[in-house]
């Protein structure tokens, strides 16, 4: 299960990066992810970095927290992480890929499930209802980052 969203934005490529890698923040963006704070001794978006980010799952309650851990921090042109579950196993990665244009950015979002059986089971019983609902909030997450990137801010 992967899929990606990408939109245009008026704003350059440095200054969308800044407020993406800045996980404390997402909840203005984020229709699912409402919360998010760096664990252990991690200040900022550098590879290996862990953070908490909390999440409410379809918007109808189902609220839970999952560590994720940095493994893309290059400003302006890419951010990266994959949350990781029980045991550290690596359950899905997220990414944000940047590249400048005549217009500012194009910026893509981007998620994949990791291939492991547990979450192969999961994908095959349940998990396949996540597409739309991931995509959508994809798509919602860069239109707040553009409308926010694209006024006075």
């Amino acid at each position: 299960m992967q899929d990606e969203v990408t939109l245009q934005m008026a704003a350059p490529a440095e200054r969308i990066w800044e407020l993406v890698s800045d996980v404390t923040a997402i909840g203005r963006f984020s229709p699912e992810t409402y919360g998010a704070e760096w664990v252990g001794r991690a200040t900022g978006p550098v590879v290996g970095a862990k953070f908490r980010g909390h999440v409410n799952r379809n918007g109808w309650g189902l609220k839970y927290s999952t560590v994720c851990r940095v493994i893309a921090a290059d400003p302006g042109r890419e951010f990266a992480f994959t949350v990781v579950g029980p045991g550290g196993m690596e359950i899905n990665t997220w990414r944000y890929l940047f590249e400048s244009n005549a217009e500012g950015t194009l910026v893509t979002e981007s998620f994949h499930l990791h291939k492991s059986l547990p979450l192969r089971v999961y994908w095959l019983l349940a998990g396949w209802t996540r597409g739309d609902t991931n995509r959508e909030g994809m798509r919602k997450t860069l239109e707040n980052l553009k409308a926010y990137v694209e006024s006075a801010h």
